[in-house]
């Protein structure tokens, strides 16, 4: 349990919980890189290569971000989580099936419904079990267990593009729809062995301390939908250490978006490599994120979150000059291995700031606040690298992806002396037991 009372927690591996969401985990990459690379190659053989077609995909993915997180924040705040995830799942896998017999009508544009109703539900289901992370783990596990998540998220960025690719390819959409339905449902069954959680409305106190909730032991009062999504807003505001998380959030995803695209030009242009070198980077870069989430899993005890996610940014900065820069293959080689093996600081960082600083009555919504401010700002500037480009030198473009990765570095150090509140209540209960 997340509650502070100064007792060391078991093993991570040996909760329960813990097990059960990372299980669920692996089978919802395996249907999420299937169907991403599926419907891509499907898409691209049924419409030649259309740019505008092939879009549609990352818009269908990435649109309900922007739309329902908010929105899923809080319902993930109003429902209970076990629920609110199992049926994400279910009915994830109930739209895949649908779009099979779409497609056996030979009604192939079904395939983007399918990315669209996944994306939406995700919504839901992600803060759904950050609450959970919330309420079942130890403060000092939650680190240590987004570290193992990220390598595991690492693992699939190396191998999920081979696996979807083979799986096209070998078996066609149709297998390859049945494939991500079943592990859909597969992920749902799993999940039935986690623990009843109540629900944000169900945890006595609500989102007590700096977002002004009801005094413990108290029922909260029942609010309305629009009332508990702006107590959310309020939260984050009020919260010193959250509002600057937001602040670098956003910043962070300003530096990795504007460069995003630029890949193929460092490849063609500062190396005079052929287009197809890029996948060396790649591979690199994904290589290195699988051992960095290992190092932070099991160094994370000893590390504060926003000094960790500081180092992450302070790494990306240097590493993107670095790369924006370079006219070697061997230095370019190097800082993407760097900069892969300390990326998982970021998202590490944030993801245990967000846990730590949020009461559990309200960690789905500050999750749904957060989410689109990282995600926003890279998919504008993804959006946007490519026209930059047409106007300015690829290395001026990279160091000001490296200065604003900076800022966020700045930003976080003038929350370096805050704990997380946990730790201040077990510091003054101590404090108050030796008196």
């Amino acid at each position: 349990m997340s509650t502070a009372n100064g007792a060391r927690p078991a093993g991570l591996f040996g909760n329960r919980f813990f097990q059960t969401v990372l299980l669920s985990n692996v089978m919802l990459q395996i249907g999420i890189w299937v169907r991403n690379f599926a419907i891509l190659l499907f898409v691209t053989d049924m419409t030649d290569s259309d740019p505008v077609a092939i879009s549609m995909i990352y818009v269908a993915e990435f649109l309900p971000i922007f739309l329902f997180s908010f929105i899923g924040g809080t319902f993930a705040d109003r429902w209970r989580p076990k629920r609110t995830m199992i049926w994400s799942d279910f009915l994830s896998a109930l739209s895949v099936f649908a779009v099979m017999a779409t497609l056996a009508a030979g009604v192939w544009q079904m395939v983007f419904f399918a990315t669209l109703v996944s994306s939406i539900l995700s919504q839901f289901s992600q803060p759904s079990a950050m609450r959970m992370f919330k309420i079942h783990l130890h403060p000092e596990q939650m680190q240590q267990a987004m570290a193992l998540f990220q390598s595991m998220v690492a693992i699939f960025m190396v191998g999920g593009p081979a696996l979807g690719t083979f799986m096209y390819n070998r078996f066609g959409i149709e297998v390859s729809i049945a494939v991500m339905g079943v592990a859909f449902l597969l992920s749902a069954a799993v999940l039935l062995r986690l623990p009843e959680t109540p629900s944000g409305r169900e945890t006595a106190g609500g989102a007590s301390g700096e977002a002004g909730g009801a005094p413990a032991g108290e029922p909260r009062r029942t609010e309305s939908f629009w009332s508990e999504l702006a107590e959310g807003f309020r939260y984050v505001w009020r919260s010193p250490v959250l509002r600057v998380l937001g602040l670098t959030f956003a910043l962070a995803g300003i530096g990795v978006g504007m460069v995003q695209p630029l890949g193929i030009f460092v490849v063609t242009e500062k190396l005079g490599q052929e287009k197809a070198f890029l996948q060396y980077l790649l591979m690199v870069n994904g290589a290195a994120m699988l051992i960095g989430g290992g190092l932070i899993a099991a160094l994370a005890r000893r590390v504060l979150p926003q000094k960790l996610l500081a180092f992450g940014m302070f790494a990306g900065a240097v590493t993107t000059l670095g790369i924006g820069l370079s006219e070697y293959i061997w230095l370019t080689l190097v800082m993407q291995f760097i900069a892969g093996l300390t990326f998982p600081s970021i998202h590490i960082g944030i993801s245990t700031m967000i846990l730590r600083w949020s009461e559990a009555s309200i960690v789905g919504r500050v999750n749904g606040v957060m989410s689109p401010m990282f995600m926003g700002m890279m998919v504008v500037m993804i959006a946007t690298g490519g026209s930059l480009k047409a106007w300015f030198p690829l290395e001026t473009l990279y160091a000001v992806s490296a200065l604003v990765m900076m800022f966020g570095t700045a930003a976080l150090a003038t929350i370096f002396r805050h704990r997380p509140p946990e730790e201040t209540a077990v510091q003054a209960a101590s404090g108050m037991t030796s008196h």
